[in-house]
Formats: C-alpha cells, structure tokens, sequence
C-alpha cells in the first residue's frame, strides 16, 4: 500500500521583541512538502523451528496421574538431550492438574470426583529442520500424546527486514519523485523517515493437536515466508523556477 500527498506548512519569522510589520503580514515564508507512505518485501528460508511437546496422564488419584506423567516426561526430556537438544533449549510451558467430574442427568445428586487428568508441555527450540521430524517421531515413542503447535523462524530475518525496509524506502522515493514531477516541480531534501516496528513473531506456526503414535517418518516442510516492511516519508517540494 502507498499513499503520497503534497502539504503547504507556513513558517512565520518572528523578531524579539515583536512588532509585525507590513512586510511579515504580507509575505510569509512556506515550504511545501512532498509526503509517501509505501512497502518493501523480502522472502526468507525458515531454519529453526520451536515444537511443543505435551503428556496427558488420567489417573484414579492426582498422585497416579502425577506420577505417570512425570515417568513419561522424563523418558522424553533424556530423549531430547540424546538427539543434542540441551538444557538451556527445553522449557516447561504448562503444568496442570484438573479433577474429572461426573454430573448427573437429572442434577438431583452432586457431582462427584471419578480420577485426575495430568498435562505438561515442554518448549523445545530446534535448530536444525531436518532435525523436527525425528524430534516429533522421538517424542510420541517415548509417550508424548499432544503436539500443540510448530512454529516456524530464520536466524536471518533481521537481515531480510532490512532488506524489505531498504525496498520500502526505494519505493517511497520513486512515487515522491513522481508525484513532484506531476506537480511541476522536483525532489528536494529528506526531511523525515520513519518505519512501524512490530513484535518479534514466528514466521509461521502450525496446529499439530493431539496425535497418536507415529508410524512413519513425520515429512516437516517449512517453505519460505515473505518479510513485510512499511515506511513513511517527507520531502522537501522544489517548485519550478
């Protein structure tokens, strides 16, 4: 999207102490400007990726379930370090305990506690793509039974915003210059340049839910995603002589 406007701004000169005479009420100086918005895109290969792994346990007690989803998620956090993901790279994202209740049809009686459900769901940032598929495929054999989401990111997506931000700012140029031109006039100095800065967001995240035991290879294709950048711009307006 690309907007342009030509804008007339008055600049009074003022003397201290004030006293206008007929020459500053009758000629003011002006400046007129020259203003663009526009956007720039640059395409990126995604090369990292973040999976997050959860185990449901249901038990009789919260103690069972508790404990075997802990003997589960253990299983998998060895699994991850096998496969070279350290520490450092592993986070808890959520821990709960929940009753499973039972209502009656008619609610004459009180519900009534019939076994616990157990959830927790590590963060795991992979570094290499090639390497998703095998941590997805790990994960469930050890006992992973929820693979909530996969989100996609590139180590190089400040270099691809930079890129897009420097097409943005070419292209807000090149509608300045013709939109002086159609006016009569020419391009004159950059007066203000600004772009909107967002939050940092994966480049691509997708719903994985509840899964089963895998029983092929999992294919992970990330593909290429498209930086955005937009910029905003105001030039000096050379009227012709």
């Amino acid at each position: 999207m690309r907007t342009a406007t030509i804008l007339v701004a008055c600049v009074a000169l003022l003397s201290k102490p004030w006293r206008p005479t007929v020459a500053q009420l009758a000629a003011p100086q002006s400046i007129s400007v020259v203003s663009t918005t526009a956007t720039g895109e640059a395409r990126v290969t995604p090369d990292r990726a973040t999976v997050f792994v959860g185990v449901m346990t249901k038990g009789a007690t919260a103690s069972a379930a508790g404990g075997e989803n802990a003997r589960r998620q253990r299983a998998i956090l060895d699994t991850l370090r096998a496969l070279g993901i350290s520490g450092d790279r592993v986070s808890t994202m959520n821990y709960n305990v929940a009753p499973d209740m039972q209502y009656s049809p008619n609610g004459q009686t009180p519900p009534r506690i019939t076994g616990y459900t157990v959830s927790n769901t590590v963060r795991a940032e992979v570094q290499r793509l090639d390497d998703v598929g095998r941590v997805i495929d790990a994960a469930l054999a050890k006992g992973a039974n929820e693979i909530s989401s996969l989100q996609f990111y590139s180590s190089k997506a400040d270099s691809a915003r930079r890129a897009a931000l420097a097409t943005a700012v070419g292209n807000a140029r090149a509608d300045a210059e013709a939109l002086a031109r159609a006016a009569g006039g020419s391009l004159g100095q950059l007066l203000e340049l600004s772009t909107n800065e967002f939050p940092v967001r994966p480049l691509q995240e997708m719903a994985m839910g509840r899964v089963a035991m895998a029983q092929a290879k999992t294919p992970i294709e990330a593909g290429q995603q498209t930086v955005v950048a937009t910029v905003s711009a105001r030039w000096a307006f050379v009227p012709p002589r």
